[in-house]
């Protein structure tokens, strides 16, 4: 259990991400998956669905016995809160509104942050476009673990504790990787989740809010969702930097396992990405995939050659204009 994995730093590689040459291969091959960009109609319904239910579900619980309250808050909110994020995810690419609607889709992820119980969507935004942009890049792109991570969670044990911590390391990597003032936006997102949670303690009382942030950290930490933070980027294969994952949680989780489709076309919503896939199937049939994120996060923690240094990094080239 205490076996300490081989390696000691990054994967570090000094051409460009893999992405922008494929998507223009793929373009120039098959035209038509232009006509898949552009907004989902449908998610903006379906987000507010979701964010509805657990409206209903923090009445549900006010007057639950605790352990009840715990026991629904993993195997439901946990998931619901997880895949909220992921929505956020999506409308980060303004899949919600369009690109010409694009102050709608700020303001409409703040909503969907709401029962996630923490202020996040529009650090998100911001961070995550220079994940796309920058990939691997070093100091710039906050996906990939700080030092700390990879040098001291290298045991099996200890790889099991950073899965379950994974809120707290994303929430705090991008203060030391790459600080950014907070924008103005990013206060208003803070100060209406504040309100929307005192305001639920006030109406309520503590346990819907238990369940909503407890919800947020267990579902985002040692779960079955989970095994996407792992399966997108890190390197089970040596050359192989991003991976799909083409199993049933795709269903919860807006085909955010279509991973490799979703780096070649970022403004194509998850709802078509399959189409991608079937269209232009001789690129990703036969790249690395997955079918199980539990399998994932068995293999990580139990393969004692993976660790958080399990990245692809690389030195960004020239002048690197962020945000």
């Amino acid at each position: 259990m205490g076996n300490r994995v081989a390696r000691d730093d990054y994967e570090w590689v000094y051409t460009d991400q893999p992405h922008a040459d494929r998507r223009k291969e793929i373009l120039a091959k098959y035209p038509e998956i232009k006509s898949l960009m552009g907004p989902d109609p449908r998610l903006k319904w379906i987000v507010s669905s979701m964010v509805l239910v657990q409206f209903v579900a923090f009445y549900a619980v006010k007057d639950l016995e605790w352990k009840w309250v715990l026991f629904w808050t993993y195997i439901f909110g946990g998931c619901l809160n997880h895949s909220m994020t992921l929505a956020i995810h999506e409308i980060s690419h303004n899949t919600a509104f369009g690109n010409n609607k694009a102050v709608w889709n700020r303001w409409f992820a703040i909503f969907a942050n709401l029962p996630v119980g923490l202020p996040y969507s529009a650090s998100f935004k911001r961070y995550h476009m220079d994940h796309h942009r920058y990939l691997g890049g070093d100091g710039v792109d906050v996906d990939i673990p700080t030092e700390f991570e990879g040098w001291f969670f290298c045991t099996r044990l200890r790889k099991l504790m950073w899965i379950a911590l994974q809120p707290f390391f994303y929430a705090l990597r991008p203060l030391s990787i790459n600080p950014k003032t907070p924008s103005r936006l990013e206060l208003t997102n803070a100060a209406i989740q504040l309100v929307f949670d005192l305001g639920l303690y006030w109406l309520w009382g503590i346990k819907p809010v238990v369940y909503m942030l407890a919800g947020s950290m267990l579902g985002m930490g040692l779960h079955p969702i989970s095994g996407h933070f792992i399966a997108e980027h890190y390197m089970f294969l040596k050359g192989h930097e991003t991976y799909s994952y083409y199993g049933s949680l795709n269903l919860l989780t807006f085909n955010v396992g279509y991973h490799n489709e979703h780096h070649d076309f970022p403004s194509i919503p998850g709802c078509r990405l399959p189409l991608v896939k079937k269209i232009a199937s001789e690129y990703y049939n036969n790249l690395p995939q997955y079918t199980s994120w539990v399998r994932v996060l068995y293999d990580f923690i139990m393969d004692d050659e993976l660790s958080p240094y399990s990245r692809v990094k690389r030195k960004l080239k020239g002048d690197v204009k962020l945000e």
